[in-house]
């Protein structure tokens, strides 16, 4: 019996609150087996974008190191996540005539070019294209137009653009932490990867990753993204509010909210008290858990009424049939899918990566959907090649290839 080649592929979640590196075995099956996870926190990011190169770059040492060592392999090349307040999403619309009766190839590339020709100021860039359907004459709803007849071809796509600057300061950091980077993907896309089902995408569903510094927002319907968006909420403002309202460090208020924390008041006893850390050499006191869950409610009821005014401003709010699907380390918390419930008036359950092998239970946590996600999309794009470390037009040959592969993938 022939033995099964397997190829390794290294996922980097470069968030706010922490830096995550998994590494996973793919075989010819395509089954993506986890081999090793690093995780750090993150010191040189704010709202997912790089704000000190050196700090990012050692946090992201720390982590490689950390999975190299649980793999038994050595890392050098990674598919990077991108994510932050820069990044804009919307839909675009091209129309061409049919050249030779027939649907090409040439005609379809003809399309996508003529939907992505759209103003663009000079400090942003296109970072993904991705077809939602194309349009044959009067028939629309179709996925693969190529050999129809027809005289008219149009093409309806999402187009996600990012700062360009902030991109590549996340190639310069990776470069400098000595890894090649092969591709970057936006981390929401990353994320539906690891935890939505062909279902949940074909019938509708709104994905909600919660991070740190941002929230991130992707609405699919029909298998295709209809809309984006992202919110510069995230965990962290529950921790300030924590830390205000406790008067207590904000380390201590990130500990203190994963530990005890509650998202719906009404779900906590009265009787139930926490210590907390004092400012100022002062004495622990101890508080209440429902006073605790009364402070991170508002806040969190805050982030879902944003959330959910964004998904009535996309206009897709009565194509969302499956609900929304949350994920990220904030989710975590208790209360959270019950208050947001309440708020979306929508079936609501947490996102876990789905369909992986090796160290589950590592990594079977929202908090790792990102990552997963990053190395189950490599798992389909293996074996393009690196970009090596040259900083030099690296952004413009990643965004080549990135286009090429999820207009397929899309």
């Amino acid at each position: 019996m022939a033995k099964v080649k397997e190829q390794i592929v290294v996922g980097l979640d470069i968030g706010t609150t922490k830096i995550c590196a998994i590494v996973a075995a793919v075989n010819d099956g395509e089954q993506v087996d986890i081999i090793g996870v690093g995780t750090t926190p993150s010191k040189g990011l704010r709202k997912g974008v790089v704000i000190n190169i050196d700090t990012t770059v050692d946090s992201i040492k720390k982590a490689v190191e950390e999975a190299e060592l649980m793999a038994g392999v050595p890392i050098q090349g990674v598919y990077a996540g991108i994510a932050g307040g820069h990044i804009k999403g919307f839909n675009s619309h091209g129309v061409v005539a049919v050249k030779s009766r027939e649907v090409t190839k040439k005609d379809v590339e003809r399309v996508i070019e003529a939907a992505q020709a759209v103003a663009m100021p000079l400090d942003r860039e296109v970072i993904h294209i991705l077809k939602q359907e194309f349009i044959v004459d009067d028939q629309d709803e179709i996925t693969d137009p190529l050999g129809m007849s027809g005289v008219r071809l149009e093409a309806k796509v999402h187009i996600v653009t990012g700062a360009v600057t902030s991109a590549q300061n996340v190639i310069k950091c990776c470069n400098r932490a000595g890894l090649d980077v092969l591709d970057i993907v936006l981390e929401p896309l990353a994320s539906s990867v690891a935890v939505l089902t062909e279902e949940e995408r074909d019938l509708g569903v709104a994905l909600v990753d919660i991070g740190g510094g941002t929230t991130d927002i992707a609405i699919f319907r029909g298998g295709t993204i209809k809309h984006s968006a992202v919110l510069a909420l995230g965990g962290n403002n529950l921790n300030n509010d924590i830390a205000y309202g406790l008067r207590t460090p904000a380390s201590a208020a990130d500990k203190i909210k994963r530990q005890f924390g509650c998202a719906l008041s009404e779900m906590v006893e009265k009787g139930d008290e926490v210590e907390v850390i004092s400012v100022g050499g002062h004495k622990p006191k101890q508080i209440s858990r429902k006073y605790l869950a009364e402070i991170i409610e508002p806040r969190a009821e805050e982030i879902f009424s944003l959330i959910n005014q964004e998904i009535l401003r996309s206009g897709q709010e009565d194509r969302v049939a499956s609900g929304v699907v949350l994920t990220g380390g904030t989710v975590i918390m208790n209360g959270m899918p019950e208050l947001a419930e309440q708020v979306f008036d929508l079936p609501v359950r947490r996102g876990y990566p789905q369909d992986i092998g090796g160290l589950v239970d590592i990594v079977n946590s929202p908090m790792f959907a990102t990552a997963v996600g990053l190395v189950k999309f490599a798992s389909d794009h293996r074996g393009e090649g690196s970009f090596g470390t040259n900083e030099s037009r690296i952004f413009d040959r990643i965004l080549y290839t990135m286009k090429g592969w999820l207009k397929e993938f899309f």
